[in-house]
């Protein structure tokens, strides 16, 4: 992975057909897809249960783009060996998730990937300020996690925030929750470059109409760089 603040777009695999990931990711990989976002839960952190790393480690090679994995899982220490070995380039952890954030992303950077933090809307910007040393990543989330669909919550003031105590750190901006095309430019405006579109991608589009996926992707990434 090399840096740059270039608008990247990350599906999230959340809203896709569950009995045909492999052609799914390949589909929409092959119409413009940036990095490949999934959002692991475990209906103890956040209200909903999805992969785990058996499943991840099935992904991978489908995956040809990035492997952004979001944790929404407590405790989060026990189970990074184990997606490292999944293959997730990205790993992002909850900064509510523990009482050691430190130590995880030390021991996430330590199996050989890049390591994401993640806030949820409750959460302020300062919670992650002596953390960014340690961050490749950082996860705003503009919904309260659990579920795919939700409203966008605006976290604009958060991540203007955040991009200014980033500086020129090699750090991304990731916003995970309600983006589409309406709420992608403000998110991108206040310093945002990763953007995970869940609904927003999939809506209108299968495996066999994969063309509107890249239409989604498109618009999206328009709305963002214009």
């Amino acid at each position: 992975m090399t840096f740059d603040r270039a608008i990247k777009i990350a599906p999230s695999i959340l809203s896709a057909d569950f009995a045909n990931f492999g052609a799914e990711i390949r589909a929409i990989e092959d119409q413009g897809a940036d990095w490949v976002h999934v959002d692991v839960m475990d209906g103890h952190f956040v209200p909903n249960l999805t992969f785990g790393p058996m499943a991840v480690k099935a992904f991978r090679p489908h995956v040809k783009t990035v492997m952004d994995v979001h944790l929404m899982i407590a405790p989060v220490d026990p189970y990074i060996a184990a997606y490292a070995d999944a293959g997730a380039d990205v790993l992002t952890a909850h900064v509510e998730a523990g009482p050691h954030i430190h130590r995880t992303l030390q021991a996430i950077r330590g199996a050989g990937m890049k390591a994401g933090v993640a806030l949820n809307p409750g959460t302020p910007a300062d919670a992650v300020a002596h953390l960014l040393d340690l961050a490749d990543l950082v996860c705003v989330m503009t919904v309260n996690p659990g579920f795919g669909g939700q409203k966008f919550i605006d976290m604009t003031a958060k991540i203007t925030a955040l991009r200014a105590m980033i500086g020129d750190r090699p750090i991304h901006i990731e916003i995970d929750g309600g983006v589409d095309v309406t709420t992608a430019p403000l998110v991108a405006a206040a310093g945002a470059d990763v953007l995970v579109a869940g609904s927003a991608v999939f809506k209108g589009g299968s495996v066999r109409n994969p063309e509107t996926y890249g239409a989604n992707i498109a618009a999206i990434r328009t709305a963002a760089t214009r």
